[in-house]
């Protein structure tokens, strides 16, 4: 998985860019699209310039481009009316699809332009709930297939959080002075934090101050909330860590932590799970998701 990844199967392609293999392999016989290699073992295998084409075929087709025009047109002819049409497009779908070339090309210019030409007609918060978490959704499965690599997955990463703490920044100045206070954290060595940004522009939007502490932080940092008077609501997101077998023992610290102050803990993501079961002494919540937690919010 850390080694950049420059061969994929047809399963890969068909994971990535929805279109079935049965289909990809009627385009490369009958009208010379892709031009897989082969292994020893005569097995077909696909390039990175394989995958971008394909992504950029289907964005053609799926704008009423024939395949059998588009087999007519050079490979740069192809790149040039994709990128064109990935700019001017407005379907939810078809920006999905941009995204997904930008992040398997490391196109920001691509990117940045989808995404500027969504806010022509959406708010940022439609572009995130309708079009982004999809998208991550599916970056998501491309990990469990084994089909993504972690530079790609960063990259796409990085650009989004970027407009995250973009909008987030704009909002700085409207927040009240709340009884409140949200401190939002990753445990140690947890490192996807999205959804924990996402919360954190939710939250400001609502008019709340918050702390953002960021990922991979020990619980014992958090000793320097619980001093004084002040109220605080703690928020952490649990993507990969803590391990399975190492849950109901870091909610049990936490537990013990908060255990006789006005404090609260709340944790999201599917590893709360694990812990449903367990009888807090301390006021945590748990949620399934960030966006079960918006829902009470």
């Amino acid at each position: 998985m850390n080694n950049i990844k420059q061969d994929f199967t047809i399963k890969d392609l068909e994971n990535i860019s929805g279109i079935k293999a049965h289909t990809i392999r009627i385009w490369e016989k009958r009208y010379n699209l892709l031009t897989p290699k082969r292994t020893e073992t005569n097995i077909r295998f696909y390039s990175n310039e394989n995958l971008q084409k394909l992504l950029n075929i289907v964005l053609l087709n799926n704008n009423n481009f024939k395949i059998s025009k588009i087999a007519k047109m050079s490979d740069e002819e192809i790149i040039l009316e994709s990128r064109e049409m990935a700019f001017n497009s407005l379907n939810n779908d078809e920006a999905i699809n941009s995204f997904k070339l930008a992040m398997f090309q490391f196109d920001k210019v691509l990117f940045n332009n989808t995404y500027n030409n969504l806010l022509l007609n959406m708010t940022f918060r439609e572009v995130f709930k309708d079009v982004f978490i999809p998208f991550l959704d599916h970056i998501g499965l491309l990990w469990q297939t084994d089909t993504l690599i972690p530079a790609h997955e960063h990259f796409i990463s990085n650009l989004i959080a970027q407009k995250i703490q973009i909008n987030t920044e704009k909002l700085q100045y409207s927040v009240s002075n709340s009884a409140k206070t949200y401190v939002l954290f990753l445990p140690e060595n947890e490192i996807h934090e999205l959804g924990l940004l996402y919360l954190n522009y939710e939250l400001t939007l609502r008019g709340n101050n918050t702390i953002y502490l960021g990922q991979s932080l020990p619980l014992n940092n958090l000793d320097y909330f619980l001093k004084g008077d002040k109220e605080f609501c703690f928020i952490t997101s649990m993507t990969i860590m803590p391990f399975d077998a190492k849950v109901e023992e870091y909610f049990k610290e936490i537990d013990g932590i908060l255990k006789g102050v006005k404090h609260q803990l709340i944790a999201t993501g599917n590893k709360t799970n694990l812990v449903s079961n367990l009888n807090f002494e301390s006021n945590i919540k748990l949620y399934k998701s960030v966006s079960d937690l918006l829902k009470e919010l």
